[in-house]
């Protein structure tokens, strides 16, 4: 168990301390939620979550196969529901590998990817597309 606390700072501001560590997370709700956007949302945190994630399942893959994804850089897009309840709607990655790799093991990567501890736990109707950008 990690424990986690979070105190409501006024301004639709936030702050999240990591008590196995002290380090500290401000959060602010986004421009289009009343915020003043000035910081990670909630819902940003959860994006950042899932491509940092995969980026840390790769690396302890990686790791394992004695190959080293230094430099490997994921960009994730959120997108917001446009209508019905406020939800994410989308986070769509865009996963670089720096280093050349075969057919046999993009699959064995992108099947890691696909099984990360957050894309697991995130709710189906959240569509997550991957696209794998290749090292020749």
């Amino acid at each position: 168990m990690v424990a986690i606390s979070v105190e409501y700072k006024g301004d639709l501001r936030c702050v999240a301390r990591h008590e196995p560590s002290g380090a500290q997370i401000d959060t602010c709700a986004p421009k289009d939620n009343h915020g003043a956007g000035d910081r990670f949302s909630p819902t940003d945190l959860l994006a950042a979550s899932l491509a940092t994630c995969i980026a840390t399942v790769l690396g302890i893959y990686a790791r394992q196969k004695e190959w080293n994804l230094d430099g490997m850089c994921i960009d994730v897009k959120k997108e917001m529901a446009a209508s019905g309840i406020r939800r994410i709607a989308s986070l769509a990655l865009e996963i670089w590998i720096p280093i050349p790799l075969s057919a046999e093991d993009r699959a064995k990567v992108e099947k890691v990817a696909h099984t990360c501890p957050v894309h697991m736990s995130l709710h189906p109707d959240i569509d997550v597309p991957m696209t794998f950008h290749w090292k020749e």
